[in-house]
């Protein structure tokens, strides 16, 4: 072989080889010019006028809590049922704060974003409604706040990130435990490096709901019971992504590339129907029969760079509730279930958890600023714990100050899409493509720093005849 043919060949294996190790960058180029949402920090609004939609579990806590901040005026309520809409504007009332508009009746949505002005939407009803509800509350000129998920559909996510850039207005969703202590805790190690390079990471939904969605009560009319029929894959992975994307610096250095998702028969929901039924035909028998989505959904993701992050779903298992929550680095881990524990390299090589002294003792050294200054406050509101009450605080404080959001609208779509990608993969057997909803912006995205500079002055009111529970900040 001639020495050229042997050098052609020679530089041929090295460009193969460089193009399996580093694959192509993940990037969407625009076809039109667009408003990058990360990092946006919108004009200041001093007192933020909020409108409450779907007035059930979620929707009654999220109005209570933000009776408590002094920054926020609720100027709305809506449900579709009109006792709900009522008894909610007289817990206004009763707390000593004007009295709010209510709308009631499946179009009472639109009509209250017609009739008053309004700077902050706050969705909390099923998730079919979201997307919808999301577009037109930007549309009518206010920010949105919104249960997870954003959308459940690829279609949707994108509709909802395209408003919001077209608008200029936030889409946050709503994900609570991006505000767990420590979530939070766990954020400020991997900014600082104290796990090294994240490898790894795990989250999860994993929490027995199995009564609570044969209960006649609980969601109306069966809904979710409903949606575990519908979908057939992870259909409430927000709670465990949340967190650890945020650690992994996700939409903001490295995106989400790649998805696939296996899911185990269900053994459970099927049989509870047939047993209910046989106790209450009328109202359980349209549930026998039906295709049931399985017990337990694993998902695992790959990102651009080369990061991987494994995520489970499953309410129906007689198991203690767990959302994981693991990041694995290249100097230590830590996990928050079933026991809270932290390893580093630097401690016996990594090979045991801290001693409870030393863990403590670097908890209380990463403890972010925030909850520092409002933890114990949110704790005594309420709302899983409080970190309910100190993502509301925290957004109504971003807004009044012009701060950017902690979580913007290419998180919500990134963390919704899970949803169907995860069904697709399922039904298919193969993995699927995770689409960029930054459209390469990724790349220059700036990572998340919670702080509060520049902010941290809303006030948490003292409430008329809640002696047990009168803040200050």
């Amino acid at each position: 072989m001639s020495t050229s043919r042997r050098d052609f060949l020679k530089k041929a294996s090295i460009l193969s080889a460089t193009a399996v190790s580093l694959p192509a960058l993940h990037v969407k180029a625009s076809e039109e010019p667009r408003f990058n949402m990360s990092g946006y920090a919108a004009p200041k609004i001093d007192k933020v006028r909020v409108a409450f939609v779907g007035l059930g579990n979620r929707g009654t806590g999220a109005v209570d809590r933000f009776t408590y901040i002094e920054g926020a005026e609720i100027v709305a309520v809506c449900d579709k049922h009109r006792d709900r809409a009522e008894k909610h504007q007289k817990m206004v009332v009763d707390r000593g704060l004007k009295k709010p508009a209510a709308f009631s009746g499946a179009e009472g949505w639109k009509e209250m974003l017609k009739s008053v002005k309004i700077d902050l939407l706050y969705i909390c009803t099923p998730w079919d409604y979201h997307t919808e509800m999301c577009v037109e509350g930007m549309l009518a000129g206010a920010h949105v706040a919104c249960e997870v998920p954003i959308g459940l559909t690829i279609e949707d996510c994108w509709k909802v990130v395209k408003v919001s850039e077209e608008t200029r207005k936030h889409c946050m969703m709503l994900e609570n435990c991006c505000y767990d202590f420590f979530e939070l805790q766990t954020l400020n190690m991997a900014r600082a490096g104290v796990f090294g390079e994240l490898v790894h990471a795990e989250g999860a939904y994993i929490h027995d709901l199995l009564d609570l969605n044969f209960s006649k009560t609980y969601y109306d009319d069966f809904w979710r019971l409903k949606e575990n029929i519908r979908f057939n894959g992870n259909l409430y992975p927000t709670h465990g992504i949340g967190p650890v994307a945020q650690c992994l610096n996700v939409n903001r250095g490295d995106v989400m590339t790649s998805l696939v998702a296996m899911q185990s028969n269900d053994f459970q929901m099927g049989e509870e129907a047939k047993r209910l039924a046989k106790e209450d035909p009328e109202t359980y028998g349209q549930f026998v029969g039906a295709q049931f989505r399985g017990n337990i959904n694993t998902t695992l993701i790959r990102t651009q760079r080369g990061k991987t992050i494994m995520i489970q779903h499953d309410v129906t298992s007689p198991r203690p509730y767990s959302r994981i929550h693991k990041l694995s680095g290249t100097k230590g881990f830590c996990e928050k279930y079933p026991k809270i524990g932290i390893s580093l390299k630097s401690y016996q090589n990594g090979h045991n958890f801290l001693p409870e002294a030393e863990l403590n003792k670097l908890r209380e050294q990463y403890t972010p600023e925030i909850v520092k200054f409002i933890g114990e406050q949110a704790k005594k509101v309420g709302g899983h714990g409080g970190m309910d009450f100190m993502m509301d605080w925290r957004l109504i404080d971003c807004l009044r100050n012009g701060l950017p959001l902690d979580q913007d609208v290419y998180d919500a779509a990134a963390w919704s899409a899970i949803v169907p990608l995860s069904m697709e993969s399922v039904k298919k057997g193969k993995v699927v493509e995770f689409p960029d909803f930054t459209r390469g912006a990724w790349i220059t995205n700036k990572p998340l720093e919670l702080t509060l500079k520049g902010g941290g002055n809303t006030k948490i009111r003292s409430i008329s005849g809640k002696s047990d529970k009168q803040l200050n900040v």
